[in-house]
């Protein structure tokens, strides 16, 4: 039987609608009641501890993961009612348990065209010329363009993050997904990222973006909104400047924290203790 997959004219407009969606896994809620919406143009930072539901989030966003209740709507599809397979290439994606199931002897160039295909590991799929030069050209403009040939696993950390950003562009993707693109970075490399995700949220051509971090030191400059979570639950969302303050930081960490800004970036430490 064929099926009719139906897009909503109400969230058409919208890159991420959620509505009261939860997520429950052995009678836990990794996302309890949650409701987001992400417009085209916005750049966003999801903030919160470990077993916040972040990642959770991402996979629900990245249609890796359906609802569990409540109805979510990505790139005007609604979970549940749209070819995943469809959908999936239109959304960039970088994450540890992708790079995780990159083959160390791919070359980088393979690593970034295969996106086209939503698939990890060339296998006998074809490229033609043009997906190849866009190829080049991503890695490129990620400052990475000479390690082409060269093999995934011989990458730096920092070097592979970089490539994972080129392969999350590849397709042209009208929503595109961080997960804690900096960790593991030395200082360097953390803030060479950083400055590169920064020209990206500048391009007005770039897609929506998503960046999930546990640390506020790592949102770009030019990052428009903030959702932050703890336990599954929104603690605050909106606009940046409004949403990041040390009460709210506080309640999603649980514990006092005091918050500075310098130069559009923002800085958490430990509130000293009242004596």
């Amino acid at each position: 039987m064929l099926l009719d997959w139906a897009v909503s004219p109400l969230h058409e407009d919208l890159v991420v609608h959620l509505e009261a969606v939860s997520v429950r896994r052995g009678g836990n809620d990794l996302l309890a009641e949650l409701s987001w919406s992400v417009e085209l143009d916005e750049r966003w930072v999801v903030l919160g501890p470990n077993g916040a539901g972040k990642t959770t989030l991402l996979q629900l966003v990245s249609a890796q993961l359906h609802p569990t209740t409540g109805t979510a709507y990505v790139l005007g599809e609604q979970l549940g009612a749209v070819d995943v397979f469809e959908l999936r290439p239109r959304i960039g994606l970088s994450t540890a348990e992708l790079a995780g199931r990159i083959p160390a002897e791919e070359r980088v160039l393979d690593v970034v065209v295969s996106a086209s295909y939503a698939v990890v590991g060339r296998w006998r799929e074809r490229y033609d010329g043009a997906d190849l030069d866009r190829a080049h050209a991503l890695l490129r403009q990620l400052g990475v363009g000479a390690l082409a040939r060269r093999t995934f696993g011989t990458l730096s950390e920092g070097e592979r993050k970089r490539v994972q950003v080129a392969r999350a562009l590849m397709t042209d993707p009208e929503l595109m997904l961080l997960d804690e693109p900096a960790a593991g970075l030395d200082l360097g490399g953390r803030e060479d990222l950083l400055a590169r995700l920064t020209e990206l949220a500048a391009d007005p051509d770039a897609p929506a973006l998503v960046l999930v971090t546990h640390h506020v030191e790592e949102i770009p400059p030019g990052f428009t909104h903030a959702l932050l979570l703890r336990d599954g639950r929104v603690v605050a969302a909106g606009l940046l400047a409004d949403v990041l303050t040390a009460d709210n930081l506080s309640a999603t960490f649980g514990m006092a924290l005091r918050l500075e800004q310098a130069e559009g970036r923002w800085f958490a430490r430990a509130a000293p203790a009242a004596r």
